[in-house]
């Protein structure tokens, strides 16, 4: 759809980009959260609230991922063979992984700043059964916000350079639908899953380092309080690197197709920025992991345990070996010397 007659809205250059960053996203997303989710559920014989929210996301980001080889062959293709319902299920997942990342990283998020800030009052607040809640809540939440997308008609047929009648998946919508309809969804999950979210993070990030500053807490082991620094870092570097950029760009994209803004340059701004922060929103299942082993002690203890157990099974089997050449190179010596024997 033309934004304005007057101005270029050329951006194919989307499909391969699209093609290889959800390529290497599939690839990597699928391996570090299978990985994830089998220390979750096998490896840690313990699990407390923040690695529940962790492992819900895990699972978020495997839902996502498992879409992924329908969108590359569409994006390589340009055409989507699959049907509306498979559609509606690739962009409602899509969207629920974004927002629910956002919601579980906001929970490790408030959960840290409890702990740290509140250790004492927030005991009886900071359990298991509380952590399942929450993450229920979550879950609805972001479905409630991702499903009504696509109760309407995703899928339209275009024609292409050849005259050729080719399916779209959730592109191409008129301008009603974008000023009737997916303008009020934007702005729903802008405010519920975007900013609201955000403001929680940089708040309960900025009162735990208020908090590490004050005398009470300078005699904490400083090694704990650097790592606390870490995982903060870390945190709202993911966060704002994968999220904040495909937000903003999603905010101005809405006001482009409902033309509440046109402007040349505007238009050729947006269409060029959407694309790429959308990518860079997608590569959060790569960086999720991420997020894990700098947050949680029981993962960084089970990956350092598994990696001692290894080593210790590697450093058994390597004194074994001589062990065992030795007591074989006695066995054939004695038995070339019985054999020798009952020759003579």
């Amino acid at each position: 759809m033309m934004v304005s007659s007057n101005c270029s809205t050329e951006d194919s250059f989307k499909y391969i980009l699209y093609g290889c960053m959800f390529s290497m996203v599939f690839v990597l997303g699928l391996i570090s959260n299978c990985v994830a989710l089998y220390i979750f559920t096998i490896s840690l014989k313990v699990r407390n609230e923040t690695t529940t929210y962790m492992l819900n996301l895990a699972i978020s980001d495997l839902l996502f991922v498992f879409t992924l080889p329908f969108r590359i062959y569409y994006f390589a293709i340009r055409n989507w063979p699959f049907g509306d319902l498979l559609c509606k299920i690739s962009v409602t997942l899509f969207h629920t992984n974004m927002y629910g990342s956002i919601f579980f990283l906001t929970c490790i998020s408030v959960d840290r700043f409890l702990a740290i800030v509140y250790p004492f009052r927030s005991k009886t607040l900071r359990t298991k059964r509380n952590a399942n809640i929450v993450c229920v809540a979550v879950w609805i939440t972001v479905l409630t916000g991702s499903v009504p997308a696509s109760f309407f008609q995703s899928t339209n047929s275009r024609n292409d350079t050849r005259g050729k009648e080719q399916s779209t998946c959730f592109e191409n919508f008129p301008e009603d639908t974008w000023k009737t309809y997916l303008s009020r969804i934007v702005i729903f999950i802008e405010i519920v899953g975007f900013f609201i979210p955000l403001i929680l993070n940089v708040t309960c990030s900025t009162m735990v380092l208020r908090t590490l500053k004050k005398p009470v807490t300078l005699s904490r082991n400083k090694i704990s309080k650097n790592k606390v620094l870490r995982m903060i870092f870390v945190h709202l570097v993911i966060f704002c690197f994968c999220f904040v950029p495909y937000n903003i760009t999603l905010i101005l994209y809405s006001l482009m197709r409902t033309q509440t803004w046109i402007n040349c340059s505007f238009v050729t701004a947006v269409r060029t920025m959407y694309p790429i922060t959308l990518c860079i929103a997608v590569s959060n299942c790569c960086f999720d992991p991420i997020v894990y082993y700098f947050t949680s002690d029981s993962i960084q203890n089970s990956i350092k345990k598994n990696r001692s157990t290894r080593t210790r099974e590697v450093r058994f089997s390597e004194t074994q070996a001589p062990e065992n050449f030795i007591q074989h190179s006695l066995q054939t010596l004695k038995s070339k010397i019985f054999d020798h024997e009952s020759t003579i």
